[in-house]
């Protein structure tokens, strides 16, 4: 059988974590800042992880390779 292919576009956006979970960048956070409150600014920051059903998707869009 042909090896599955990682989706190049999911690799680019994800990171497993240890535990198996799915982290990613915020939406909304790389231009156009000027207008939100800083409030809002300030809670895109860093990454957050996905719920349990979306990381068992990008988990295997993945095909096991995380970087």
């Amino acid at each position: 059988m042909p090896k599955m292919k990682t989706h190049k576009g999911t690799k680019k956006r994800f990171r497993l974590t240890a535990s198996g979970k799915a982290k990613h960048r915020q939406a909304g956070t790389s231009h156009l800042a000027g207008r939100m409150s800083q409030k809002r600014k300030r809670n895109l920051r860093g990454c957050v992880t996905t719920t349990d059903t979306n990381s068992k998707i990008i988990r295997a869009a993945l095909a096991g390779n995380s970087y």
